[in-house]
């Protein structure tokens, strides 16, 4: 059986493009995809961490369930959510392992639970692996010869 290797990216529906676009830049540190005119005119691309969010324009989204985000510095983003005016639901902190957990809204009422583990990470090997932000990190690009020239 072939394994996956990553959630590559996930879609919400959203109904204002640059709303959506903006308050993900600023409340998330999201990164705009610079994809192209086709793709581009077709749906919102952001890079936040190692994956992507891809957005699916409606008049009246529907947000559904909820994706969580690994957050690098909890008081930093409290304070982030603080100056924003974002609203979250009281943090908790998790028995089994100290981590904090809260949840938010964007703009079009897609929940957003941000977590923090700091149970720690390792590789295969056992040897103790850091994730932090990296803006210089993994990114899909288009191969030469598939898709449009454009």
């Amino acid at each position: 059986m072939s394994r996956v290797t990553m959630i590559q990216h996930i879609n919400i529906q959203i109904s204002n493009r640059e709303r959506t676009r903006e308050w993900y830049e600023k409340v998330l540190g999201a990164e705009f995809l610079d994809r192209g005119p086709e793709l581009n005119s077709r749906q919102l691309q952001l890079r936040i961490g190692s994956g992507e969010i891809h957005t699916t324009h409606t008049p009246n989204p529907a947000p559904s369930g909820h994706f969580a985000l690994e957050i690098h510095d909890w008081d930093a983003m409290i304070a982030n959510l603080d100056a924003l005016g974002v609203r979250y639901a009281p943090p908790t902190i998790r028995a089994y392992s100290g981590g904090h957990s809260t949840y938010i809204q964007d703009p079009d009422g897609n929940r957003i639970e941000l977590v923090q583990h700091p149970l720690g990470l390792k590789d295969s090997q056992g040897t103790k692996v850091e994730l932090v932000h990296d803006p210089h990190s993994l990114t899909w690009a288009r191969l030469p010869g598939y898709g449009p020239t454009t």
